[in-house]
């Protein structure tokens, strides 16, 4: 495009002069020509008809001298520039304006045929090769008795029409060589807001597609142009950072599966080779089950959060009472609260609360929230679970108390694999996964999960379900 494009638009404007001219010299011409020829032989058949209904009448009822006539019709040759005669229907020239007068000496048109007029009041040629020229002739019969005496017949050459259309074609083309020297500013604007941001956006396209997605480029335009070049680099922009986001998944994937592995091999290599004694093996058997343990919870998070990145995951969306999901998720936490001390409050709206979603994912994502919240809570302190509702919607929210999130970190915590600098030294095991998935759960079901935390004084998650309204209150 950037070699052809250019050139097509220069060859369609070349071959937009080209035929223009060509029209000028042709049809413009021949229409020009035309138009001058008829306007003239209106003109010259007005004199003719004067000549022939007052001078010409006449003289044949010798009303008038043939000097006489000669003298008006020499006069009126000159104002006309052109030839006047009078002929009679034989052929015989009676007067003409171009010869003096000399009744002797006959002067006869051969092969005269007023017939030629039929359906006309004029003719082009040398009439009946009586000029060596082309020459406009125009005809007007003289009566006297409703009877033809003879006929006035004017003649004008060709070659001065032939020179007044060129004058006018000779305007035409200036006028044509000036549209075209305008419509210049046609082909500037093209080149200066069509052709060059193509070429800019071509240039970064051909860049993109080598690889270069950091490639900058600027198109000031506010049309359809700067859009198609800032959708462009939204494109460009978005794909750079999913290839880094790429990146950073497989370097934390290698990093997650290298860490235990490490130890797994380790641990295994020194009870083989006897570095450590038969009665700790059952210790670091331990240590390794745990491994393993840890191998397993992070492919499992893997394979759960690429099911759900799915497009078009059906979700099993049933009716079920989340109060009493979230009452067996805290039974099942109970070994983990009771070891840190932590005490577990759950202020739930009415005995009984039905939603309608996908009861095992949101029994994931309360566990993996409660997780969390047990994780990064301190000893001897305290987590509340909460169910409000609000328009139709029933907001559970998942409260501790522990040590919070730092203001700069909320916005990541839903990427994958990410943990904060507070969280590593106490998180050993976990995969930075959770809260990836518990995001794409709720994003499934097309409702939201806020986070609200405080450094060193505690995290809330909220997210919102459904309720299924009660048919008692119809």
């Amino acid at each position: 495009m950037r070699k052809t494009l250019y050139l097509k638009f220069m060859l369609a404007y070349a071959l937009f002069g080209i035929f223009a001219f060509i029209m000028v010299a042709t049809f413009a011409s021949s229409m020009t020509l035309e138009r001058l020829k008829r306007e003239k032989a209106d003109n010259l058949y007005e004199e003719a008809t004067i000549i022939a209904n007052h001078y010409a009448r006449d003289l044949y009822s010798n009303a008038i001298s043939l000097d006489a006539v000669k003298n008006q019709l020499d006069a009126l040759a000159v104002y006309l520039d052109s030839r006047i005669w009078i002929i009679n229907p034989s052929g015989r020239m009676v007067l003409d304006s171009s010869r003096k007068l000399d009744v002797e000496k006959e002067v006869v048109v051969d092969h005269f045929d007023s017939t030629i007029m039929a359906g006309s009041y004029y003719t082009t040629g040398n009439f009946f090769d009586s000029f060596d020229d082309e020459m406009l002739s125009v005809f007007a019969p003289i009566t006297s008795d409703y009877k033809v005496k003879g006929y006035v017949v004017i003649h004008y050459p060709m070659s001065d029409l032939r020179q007044s259309k060129e004058s006018i074609l000779s305007i035409s083309y200036i006028l044509l060589i000036l549209i075209l020297l305008l419509s210049m500013i046609i082909l500037i604007f093209f080149t200066e807001f069509v052709y060059i941001p193509l070429r800019k956006i071509t240039d970064a396209t051909e860049q993109y597609a080598a690889g270069n997605m950091n490639y900058e480029f600027s198109v000031d335009s506010d049309d359809e142009i700067g859009y198609l070049a800032a959708a462009l680099q939204f494109m460009a922009s978005e794909i750079s950072k999913a290839e880094d986001n790429q990146k950073k998944f497989v370097a934390n994937v290698s990093h997650d599966f290298r860490s235990p592995l490490t130890s797994i091999k380790g641990y295994l290599e020194a009870m083989l080779d006897g570095t450590i004694p038969d009665e700790m093996h059952e210790k670091y058997l331990g240590i390794v089950l745990n491994e393993t343990e840890r191998l397993t919870k992070l492919t499992n998070s893997l394979l759960t959060l690429n099911n759900l990145n799915v497009k078009g995951v059906i979700l099993e969306k049933t009716e079920f009472d989340i109060n009493e999901i979230i009452r067996s998720t805290a039974e099942s936490a109970e070994v983990q609260l009771r070891a840190k001390k932590i005490e577990l409050e759950l202020v739930l709206t009415d005995e009984s609360l039905m939603v309608e979603a996908d009861m095992g994912k949101i029994q994931q994502v309360l566990y993996n929230l409660l997780d969390n919240a047990i994780k990064f809570s301190h000893n001897d302190s305290s987590i509340k679970i909460e169910t409000t509702v609000k328009h139709q919607k029933v907001f559970v929210s998942v409260k501790d108390s522990g040590i919070g999130i730092p203001k700069d970190s909320i916005k990541l915590i839903w990427d994958r694999f990410y943990k904060t600098d507070l969280s590593r030294g106490k998180d050993k095991k976990g995969t930075g996964l959770g809260l990836s998935i518990t995001k794409e759960i709720i994003n499934a079901h097309n409702e939201h999960i806020n986070v609200i935390s405080t450094e060193g004084v505690g995290t809330e998650f909220i997210f919102s379900l459904p309720v299924v309204e009660d048919e008692e209150d119809y």
